[in-house]
């Protein structure tokens, strides 16, 4: 018999797994959805566009993706996967950062107590280096180096240019170093270059995904929406025929706390403290959680065909789901909810932090044109 085929025989599949990410959904759940409900050419929309899973697959698949996503790690993750620049060229820029380090050498002695239980000395030059010479707002090619390097910032001790730390989860601050001492862990010894560099010959192994007018763009739905919406015309964009989000789910998760460390290295502060206001935090609070899901909807909403499909992937604890349902229903009267339970097949990330107890899952709330019937795959 033949050998088995793999799942990264494909430059889209090296791609699309860019980036570890909270609440991510699958690359094949994204990929299922958008070949059911829409056909070659169309728009696709995500306002809670994360990493960048739908837009990515909508692309893939030779539709058009729009999304938008607050948090910047996500942003450059998504940004990077969709437009990633030479192989070369991003080997030259780890190359360049390895020369620029050596003038961080006072400034890694004096990060706090942390990083230096995390990563040797040479590795905090070079993440330093990153930290203020890569352009990745404005560059592709520097947002490319970037989004690698978050990518192998922090993971499996040896496989990593950490200490043994989760890739997903960066603990706090307190918790990994005490982690670190009670096993006599230190920071594996790697070179930076050269560590950065091998993992480009993985990455880019099947080359890199098309060229596409798909895009993501970074900042607050609530005021990139009404942008887009105005700017559709000049900017080449249908009206999307497919809605596809997963939004935040209301108090289980910080994004920006539970990527701190990434954060830093795109600029942000050198601790795990939780931070952002209404749009950034856990959603605690139910009644702004529900006013935030009905301004990005109704937002979204003046983005889409009339016979769009809206399809959201949320929460079935019933605060987040009843809050998704009422809004839903609100903001698209019209069109038939059709809700699939979706039990989780593997145990969650918050077993990180101890939670064992049995998690409901999530559930699939499908809105249809009562007329419409969805597009099969052939």
């Amino acid at each position: 018999m033949g050998k088995a085929p793999t799942k990264y025989q494909a430059a889209h599949s090296r791609w699309a797994g860019i980036g570890p990410y909270y609440a991510m959904f699958p690359a094949a759940f994204a990929d299922q959805v958008i070949g059911e409900y829409t056909a070659p050419g169309d728009t696709v929309l995500d306002p809670f566009a994360g990493r960048g899973t739908a837009v990515f697959s909508a692309s893939k698949l030779g539709r058009r993706g729009v999304g938008v996503e607050i948090n910047p790690v996500g942003w450059v993750y998504a940004r990077a996967k969709l437009s990633p620049a030479g192989k070369e060229l991003v080997a030259g820029r780890f190359a360049d950062l390895g020369k620029r380090a050596k003038v961080y050498r006072a400034a890694a002695a004096d990060l706090p107590p942390f990083f230096h239980h995390c990563f040797t000395p040479r590795v905090r030059r070079f993440l330093l280096a990153a930290r203020a010479d890569l352009d990745w707002r404005r560059s592709s090619l520097d947002c490319t180096a970037m989004a690698l390097l978050l990518v192998h910032m922090h993971g499996k001790r040896e496989a990593s240019l950490s200490n043994q730390l989760r890739q997903t989860k960066s603990m706090s601050p307190d918790y990994a170093i005490a982690w670190w001492r009670e096993r006599g862990m230190d920071p594996p010894d790697v070179d930076p270059v050269a560590f950065m560099t091998k993992k480009l010959d993985w990455r880019y192994a099947k080359g890199t995904p098309p060229k596409t007018d798909s895009r993501v763009y970074l900042g607050d739905s609530l005021k990139r929406l009404p942008v887009l919406e105005q700017r559709m015309g000049p900017l080449g964009i249908k009206p999307a025929r497919l809605l596809l989000t997963s939004p935040p789910y209301r108090g289980l998760t910080n994004y920006h706390y539970d990527q701190w460390l990434r954060l830093w290295l795109l600029g942000g502060q050198p601790n795990a403290l939780r931070y952002g206001g209404a749009v950034r935090g856990k959603f605690e609070h139910r009644q702004r959680y529900k006013a935030l899901l009905l301004r990005v909807f109704t937002r979204s909403a003046a983005m889409l065909a009339e016979d769009a499909t809206v399809y959201v992937r949320t929460d079935s604890r019933e605060v987040t789901y009843s809050a998704t349902t009422e809004v839903l229903r609100q903001v698209f009267p019209d069109k038939e909810l059709r809700c699939e339970r979706q039990p989780f097949s593997r145990p969650t990330q918050t077993r990180l932090f101890g939670d064992h107890a049995v998690k409901s899952g999530e559930v699939d709330l499908i809105l249809l044109p009562v007329t419409k019937q969805s597009l099969k795959k052939a």
